[in-house]
């Protein structure tokens, strides 16, 4: 069964991408079979791997019949792990490319097309909830919410849960709510740490995992890598999502053990 992950946020720059790549390289690393469809405008997937912004044909090629879906999938080195690329996307077409991404289908048809193919398929969207988001969370099982730990993301963070509740109400109602993934954690700022505090006290559906704030994913996106690719010694952060991957899976089989129990009760007595 394929179980479709929504990456998503409000604010740009909270390691969306990063939370992206990295977590279904884990996933991989576990001989899971996954798919990381790019649906960032600006192709962020790609430009995480230091390829050119015309390098790849890919989703934009395939919603304009150019491409088949299976040319529109990109094997990678790595067994178990493929992408679908934004593709070659004229910065003057973006508003076009986002709203055939949401007035069709073409998101829903994708995923079930390739459910046979893959255990995962892990949506990159672009920050914000708009169009593409929304869309993004129509097609799929699950969102994972990224959340930096600064002040002005913890304020936001209600903005991504509305959504959610709303696409559940209305368009999705199979969908739910992952976890809440606290991101770029630095627990020597005083900041850092009291937003940290809050969400583990105050907040439900907050991840045990958290990704710290590490010099390690500027070298990573230098060198056009996951982390766990660079040379040496493992890096740390690369068993931090060894860890996000375990407790997602987890989180998935529980969740979908609720959902069975709860259709296969009956009723019993006790005396």
């Amino acid at each position: 069964m394929t179980h479709t992950i929504v990456v998503a946020s409000v604010k740009g720059g909270s390691g969306k991408t990063t939370s992206t790549l990295n977590l279904a390289v884990a996933l991989a690393e576990k001989g899971r079979s996954v798919l990381i469809m790019d649906l960032d405008p600006q192709g962020s997937i790609g430009l995480s791997l230091a390829q050119k912004d015309t390098e790849w044909t890919g989703l934009a090629e395939y919603m304009m019949k150019a491409v088949s879906l299976e040319e529109a999938v990109l094997e990678t080195k790595m067994n178990g792990l493929s992408i679908i690329p934004r593709g070659r996307l004229n910065a003057v077409d973006i508003c076009e490319y986002e709203k055939t991404i949401y007035d069709t289908d073409v998101l829903v048809d994708v995923t079930r097309a390739l459910s046979s193919r893959f255990d995962y398929i892990i949506i990159d969207t672009p920050s914000g909830l708009g169009m593409i988001t929304r869309a993004a969370m129509r097609a799929g099982d699950f969102v994972l919410t990224t959340l930096q730990s600064e002040p002005l993301a913890l304020r936001s963070v209600s903005q991504v849960l509305r959504v959610v509740e709303h696409v559940q109400q209305n368009e999705n109602p199979n969908l739910k709510l992952l976890g809440i993934l606290p991101t770029m954690v630095n627990l020597e700022n005083d900041a850092s740490m009291e937003v940290m505090n809050t969400v583990w006290s105050g907040f439900g559906g907050i991840l045990d995992t958290y990704i710290p704030r590490a010099e390690v994913f500027g070298a990573a996106s230098e060198a056009g890598v996951p982390v766990d690719f660079l040379p040496g010694k493992k890096a740390p952060e690369a068993r931090r999502f060894e860890k996000l991957s375990m407790e997602i899976e987890l989180l998935i089989a529980q969740m979908g053990d609720e959902t069975e129990e709860a259709n296969e009760r009956v009723q019993r007595r006790l005396v």
